[in-house]
């Protein structure tokens, strides 16, 4: 039976918002620029990353009809291949899917926020790792967990102003640039330049990286349960929230272009700081510092209501693990805390950077796997018009499953030891699967 207190189409939708917008749009262009020098190629770039996304979004929809119950790639691969592999998919969630992000960006959090106040001189470094930027990292995630924790309404709502705040920061950007940016004379015309860039390798290396940016379009479906109507508002909140990134992505690096010459950008990581004092002078510094301190505040908080929903179902599946399925008036708490606790951990150590090299390639290839779901489930009940139909089938998905397999084995190419690092820890899964038995359902 429902629960009166389940999330609204509203929270759903700013929870992949949240997911996707993270530090990676205001990093990643400096990169692109160095090997990408057209206005319409960078653009593209960046749209044909939002289609993919989208893409995606579209395919998970008619599973998570298909399948509606939280977990995401968990409940999926379970139900279309093997209990087996979708337990592997739970595995790295619950090890590293969500703690080791959680980690990074409150991390982040913590740089940006004590470097734009300038507070370091005022709390000295002690007890080594424990400097300032770790224990706001770490205030951070015990407020967040505390919150979701007790309350889910007091969290969605907390969650639905943090994304409000994170968009209508990112349009303030936009129309800063236009009001006191100066043309960089960028063109965005598609001349035989853009298109030469587009079919350039400089084109692909960067979209392996624009790939990760629009990372988190599938939140959504990791907290189906919990979603009022799930069968409708669950395709809305993913299709929604993945369009509105897709536009804000457009959005803010047409800015950046436009108001920025190339060789400013080129080579450099802080493409935010960078952008605010060209309009706005050196003292900006402060303004952007916050402003991202805030974008990443709503993206912890998102991953803290998302990973332990994960957990939740793999406790309910799992006798071994079901102290990760017990609630509290509606919340599971205990995974949440969890979640918290593998990610202080990740925070003090500091591994947490080399965790998500190591796991992205096995999560990519759960997604991946997910997709291709589609096409074995539509094969298996042909005969069945009744359930939700993604759009563009087969075209849609399929080029999805094209451009992410360039993706498996470009990241198999350029990172081999971190590709084989997170099978092997994917594979170290297989034994507490083997060892766990699933419950009668």
């Amino acid at each position: 039976m429902p629960s009166k207190s389940n999330f609204s189409l509203i929270t759903a939708t700013s929870v992949v918002v949240a997911n996707m917008i993270g530090t990676g749009v205001f990093t990643s262009l400096g990169f692109q620029v160095m090997g990408i020098t057209s206005g319409f190629a960078l653009l593209m770039l960046w749209l044909l990353g939002g289609v993919v996304a989208l893409c995606g979004a579209f395919a998970y929809s008619e599973l998570s009809v298909l399948y509606p119950r939280s977990g995401g790639e968990y409940n999926f691969l379970s139900k279309i291949y093997h209990p087996g592999l979708g337990f592997l998919a739970g595995w790295i969630s619950i090890t590293v899917g969500f703690a080791a992000p959680v980690a990074a960006a409150a991390i982040a959090f913590g740089k940006y926020f004590s470097s734009a106040l300038d507070l370091k001189p005022y709390f000295p470094e002690f007890m080594g790792q424990m400097n300032l930027p770790v224990m706001l990292s770490i205030l951070l995630v015990l407020f967040l967990s505390l919150l979701h924790g007790t309350s889910k309404h007091a969290g969605a709502v907390f969650q639905n102003i943090m994304t409000i705040v994170k968009i209508s920061f990112i349009i303030l950007l936009f129309i800063l640039g236009l009001t006191y940016g100066k043309s960089s004379n960028i063109g965005f015309l598609p001349d035989k330049k853009a298109w030469k860039d587009i079919i350039s390798p400089a084109f692909a290396i960067s979209m392996y990286f624009v790939s990760y940016s629009y990372s988190g379009w599938n939140a959504a479906a990791y907290i189906l349960s919990e979603i009022k109507d799930p069968l409708k508002n669950t395709p809305r909140s993913l299709i929604t929230g993945t369009a509105i990134v897709v536009v804000l992505y457009m959005m803010i690096n047409f800015i950046f272009l436009f108001a920025v010459p190339i060789p400013d950008l080129a080579g450099k990581i802080e493409i935010g700081y960078i952008f605010t004092q060209k309009i706005l002078g050196h003292a900006a510094g402060t303004i952007i510092g916050l402003i991202i301190s805030f974008l990443l505040i709503s993206s912890v908080s998102s991953m803290i209501i998302v990973g332990p929903r994960v957990y939740n179902a793999i406790g309910e599946d799992y006798r071994p693990l079901r102290w990760l399925s017990h609630k509290r008036h509606d919340v599971p708490y205990i995974a949440i805390f969890f979640q918290s606790f593998i990610s202080i951990l990740f925070i003090l150590t500091s591994t947490f950077e080399q965790v998500i090299i190591f796991v992205g390639f096995t999560l990519n290839l759960f997604t991946f796997l997910s997709v291709l779901g589609v096409f074995i489930t539509r094969f298996r009940q042909k005969k069945n018009e009744t359930f939700f139909r993604a759009f563009g089938y087969p075209y849609l998905p399929g080029f999805f499953l094209v451009v992410n397999t360039w993706i498996l084995v470009y990241g198999f190419i350029y990172k081999p030891h971190e590709s084989l690092a997170g099978i092997a820890i994917t594979a170290a899964g297989l034994v507490v699967y083997y060892l766990s038995k699933p419950k009668t359902r």
